[in-house]
């Protein structure tokens, strides 16, 4: 499992080019977004950008989860 610092700031640079990709963004954008996908991709062990971000986001609750100390 990835650092989730890595991961947070992965899936907020996949999600910020993916809005300026949609805002009409050009090649630049859409290369860097493809390096950020790929990356995302390999720290989460998956193939989809979609799949990715989904993973990466349950593995930051997750460990979010494990950093609260339990209160009775």
């Amino acid at each position: 499992m990835a650092h989730p610092s890595l991961l947070r700031e992965l899936v907020e640079r996949c999600e910020t080019l993916r809005r300026s990709l949609a805002s009409g963004g050009g090649a630049e954008t859409a290369r860097r977004l493809e390096d950020a996908a790929y990356t995302l991709c390999v720290v989460t062990g998956t193939r989809q950008l979609d799949t990715a971000l989904y993973v990466a986001r349950r593995q930051l609750t997750d460990s979010l989860a494990r950093q609260q100390p339990c209160h009775h």
